[in-house]
């Protein structure tokens, strides 16, 4: 399913193998026990504050989206992963740490949505597409994939694209529509570059509280529909005042 490994500072989380990594029951558990493994030794760390996650995956794809094999036809089913997945959407938003998405190979559907998660964003040239399918396979977006999306696409035209025509986007034309943040030749670039990124915001040290607490007013919409509880403006200036 998924491996975790720490280099320095610096936590590795590889979706492994060569099948479509799509988000089921299974790898879904298997990426929220890694996260708050990420969690857990962060906070023990013995050099004090400073640390940042990596998410790559193996094999031509990212992430497929969720696992419809094993929901077949049945909604309910289909409404159980989606549901699965809203507590690793709000691991991410909430973790206290840089996050940085290796996207070596295709991310559809809720592999985009998990790709989106993370702070920064590095795609490989050669192969590869982020595509939200769902309006061509015709099912709805739930509220909150539309609420990440809102947060992560903020340019309204590349927004629309990516949801209301499906466009597949290559990763020159995400990094123009601000999606991605770094291109890189292919996969193993992609996922050195990715590493080299997160030790740079590992050197920081910054206080990991702060930034997921930065990170969550930034986005609170988002936060809120992952199921993140987001401080009031008054809670957050109390919060401030205790901190000066």
């Amino acid at each position: 399913m998924c491996t975790l490994e720490q280099h320095g500072r610096v936590f590795v989380l590889t979706l492994t193998g060569e099948d479509q990594h799509r988000l089921g029951h299974p790898l879904i558990a298997a990426i929220r026990a890694a996260l708050a493994s990420v969690l857990a030794a962060a906070q023990a760390q013995p050099q004090g504050p400073g640390a940042a996650l990596v998410t790559v995956a193996e094999g031509r794809f990212f992430s497929n989206g969720l696992d419809i094999g094993w929901a077949g036809t049945s909604r309910a089913r289909l409404g159980e992963l989606v549901d699965a997945l809203r507590p690793v959407a709000a691991d991410l938003l909430a973790l206290p740490m840089p996050t940085v998405a290796a996207v070596t190979g295709h991310a559809s559907a809720a592999g985009f949505l998990l790709a989106l998660c993370h702070d920064y964003r590095l795609m490989r040239a050669d192969r590869g597409v982020l595509y939200m399918s769902e309006v061509d396979i015709g099912l709805p977006l739930p509220p909150y994939f539309v609420h990440v999306l809102r947060a992560k696409i903020s340019q309204a035209h590349a927004l629309r694209d990516v949801v209301l025509r499906g466009r597949k986007l290559r990763a020159p034309e995400a990094r123009e529509m601000g999606v991605v943040d770094v291109v890189c030749p292919g996969a193993p670039e992609t996922a050195a570059e990715a590493l080299k990124l997160a030790e740079q915001l590992a050197a920081r040290k910054w206080d990991g509280a702060v930034y997921a607490s930065i990170r969550m007013s930034m986005f609170p919409d988002a936060c809120r529909a992952v199921g993140i509880a987001v401080e009031s403006d008054e809670e957050k200036s109390r919060h401030f005042a205790s901190r000066l």
